[in-house]
């Protein structure tokens, strides 16, 4: 009986530990996608099949400070098609304790990573690792892979397939970071060659202005003086000094 509440016990505090850790994660979906943004991020090295589907933005004030990818592995001769979805994660400041999830369209095959982060800082900017097309008898897979830079300079590598070359860096969303996704993705082909993803473009918010010094009150000019040699100076008013008469005390 003694073992029996000491397992109890334990289970408790293990409990306990677990709760002070939990993350709260929710799908954002379409519900912000009317934030304004200050411009989009994109490459050029994006194949050329599928169309540009739905944007899903950050909440305002959230940016995106990870990323999960949907991978389809190897096929070994048979139809492959990598990389399907992107889904960030965003977050508001430093705070990753409530999260929200966004990721546009995305191809039916794969799993789903387990989600990476930035130390720090937010994502700003991005790189595509893409297969050109194989012709008309060849297998397409278009994007297989992406990399991420982070505000705080790290960048992340998901888990995706290595077939294809990496392109240039997007630009770089600076003084703010990504907050948004657009895919562009070929649609399921019933049976014919699929190459799901094929580009993609994120959406760059600013941050929040800070708040601007030079509205800020100035502290009043006030007079320091012994006798009649009085000047301006910028001291606090309390228990300041009064002129003096200058014909003397």
């Amino acid at each position: 009986m003694a073992s029996l509440f000491t397992a109890v016990a334990v289970l408790a505090v293990l409990s306990g530990g677990l709760c002070e850790e939990k993350v709260f994660l929710q799908r954002a979906g379409e519900a912000f996608s009317s934030r304004q943004h200050r411009s989009l991020l994109t490459v050029s090295n994006g194949e050329k099949f599928g169309n540009w589907t739905w944007p899903e933005m950050c909440p305002d004030k959230f940016f995106a400070v990870g990323f999960s990818l949907r991978v389809e592995a190897n096929q070994y001769g048979a139809d492959d098609t990598a990389l399907n979805g992107i889904r960030l994660i965003c977050a508001k400041d430093e705070n990753r304790g409530f999260l929200y999830s966004i990721e546009s369209h995305t191809g039916y095959f794969g799993d789903w990573s387990q989600p990476q982060y930035c130390p720090s800082g937010v994502l700003t900017s991005f790189q595509i690792n893409v297969e050109p097309h194989q012709g008309l008898f060849g297998d397409d897979t278009a994007v297989n892979n992406i990399k991420f830079r982070c505000s705080s300079n790290p960048t992340l590598e998901g888990p995706g397939t290595d077939w294809g070359e990496y392109g240039l860096w997007s630009q770089v969303c600076g003084n703010g970071g990504i907050c948004g996704i657009e895919t562009k993705m070929e649609e399921y082909q019933y049976g014919l060659d699929d190459s799901s993803l094929n580009d993609v473009r994120f959406h760059c918010c600013a941050k929040p202005q800070q708040e601007n010094k030079s509205q800020l009150p100035t502290v009043p000019e006030v007079y320091s003086c012994q006798r009649s040699d009085c000047t301006a100076t910028n001291q606090p008013l309390s228990g300041r000094p009064r002129p003096q008469d200058a014909k003397g005390e």
